[in-house]
């Protein structure tokens, strides 16, 4: 393709919060300390994120306002708003079902220029899906550039505030008034931010830029069950069963709209098959592992990282640590942010070269959807 991403910008809100600060910030569910949260902390590896509200409880930037404030950021003398022609937006936390997330960023950023916006909603692939719909446009020549964003407000999910009806469910039960580590694990792993991407047919006049190589994206949901959800519960027999299907009185009672996981399909799956479909992919682009110069994994938890090298070598498609570029300890897990977040830091690091080759890997546990992307620095 000819599609180039010229430009990266981020957005951040209010003071990075470490470990130790964490639940001043999301509270304690029924005012006890969380058991759950220094096992998470010690393997998560995360030593910092970001929240968009206060230790009050107050929110201080929507999900909508994160992702504005990463557009404005690609703005300067020679690109502005009334410039854009395609408006390409992902999130895993939609802040509302209808209208779509896309168009009330358009709306956030107001102008007086009618943009293409289009919306992808999902889980940590939503920006990378986003991406790839605007890579596609820009090189169809349908569009004449784009900006592509992927911003997450999870926090949303987690204050203890929104687990507080179902712990006083339990103990009038005389049923141990605790979370179900489901729910209680992914409290300490997600975090807030948005990043914002410029697309163009050309390459910057000065400065580096990446050229978009090739996106790849596949599901596995054809053979597998849901391993991350929020707005259902899990059945028995794996199904879910969505809000809709719940009396409204039980959306609280029973936590409903909290994000849970299923630790155990996660720990079986995720790597195994993400590198399945990079040996696939390997084959088809004639890409090896020693062709790859920089390797971006978006990694939910640190404690992967040993797992994914392991399991590579013994399938034969090796790429070295020294090759990594992970930022998770000290920006935190974004979902569908975090892709772009180490594509931002790499860039502007000053390591890269002209030349280079940048593999990205998102891996959605969901349903177990997988995005890989190759760009070539010049």
């Amino acid at each position: 393709m000819n599609v180039y991403i010229t430009k990266v910008a981020k957005f951040f809100p209010n003071e990075p919060v470490e470990n130790d600060d964490m639940e001043s910030y999301l509270g304690m569910v029924d005012g006890k300390p969380s058991k759950a949260r220094r096992i998470v902390l010690r393997r998560n590896g995360i030593k910092q994120r970001y929240y968009a509200f206060d230790k009050q409880g107050n929110v201080t930037h929507t999900n909508v306002q994160m992702a504005a404030n990463a557009v404005r950021g690609l703005f300067d003398e020679h690109f502005s708003l009334d410039d854009v022609d395609l408006l390409s937006c992902g999130t895993a936390s939609p802040e509302q079902i209808v209208p779509s997330h896309g168009v009330m960023v358009h709306g956030e950023l107001g102008g007086s220029k009618n943009i293409e916006v289009v919306s992808f909603a999902g889980s940590c692939c939503t920006g990378v899906d986003a991406l790839k719909y605007a890579c596609m446009a820009v090189e169809l020549g349908m569009s004449k550039n784009a900006v592509v964003s992927a911003s997450e407000r999870a926090s949303a999910w987690m204050h203890a505030s929104y687990f507080q009806k179902e712990s006083e469910q339990l103990a009038q039960l005389e049923q141990q008034p605790m979370l179900a580590f489901q729910k209680e694990f992914l409290r300490w792993m997600l975090s807030d931010g948005a990043l914002a991407l410029h697309l163009e047919g050309k390459p910057n006049e000065t400065g580096l830029s990446l050229k978009v190589d090739w996106i790849e994206i596949t599901s596995f949901a054809g053979k597998m069950e849901t391993c991350m959800y929020a707005g259902a519960e899990k059945e028995p027999d794996g199904k879910l069963k969505g809000w809709t299907l719940f009396p409204e009185q039980e959306w609280l009672d029973k936590s409903v709209f909290a994000v849970k996981q299923d630790t155990r399909l996660l720990s079986e799956y995720i790597v195994p098959l993400g590198i399945d479909f990079l040996i696939q992919l390997g084959e088809k682009h004639n890409l090896k592992p020693e062709d790859v110069d920089w390797f971006l994994p978006h990694l939910s938890s640190m404690m992967f990282k040993d797992v994914i090298l392991q399991q590579s070598k013994e399938r034969g498609y090796y790429i070295p640590e020294e090759k990594w570029f992970v930022n998770l300890p000290h920006v935190g897990n974004i979902a569908s942010a975090s892709a772009f977040a180490m594509i931002e830091e790499l860039l502007y690091s000053g390591k890269l070269e002209k030349g280079q080759k940048i593999l990205l890997m998102v891996p959605e546990s969901a349903r177990f959807s997988y995005c890989y992307c190759l760009l070539t620095v010049c």
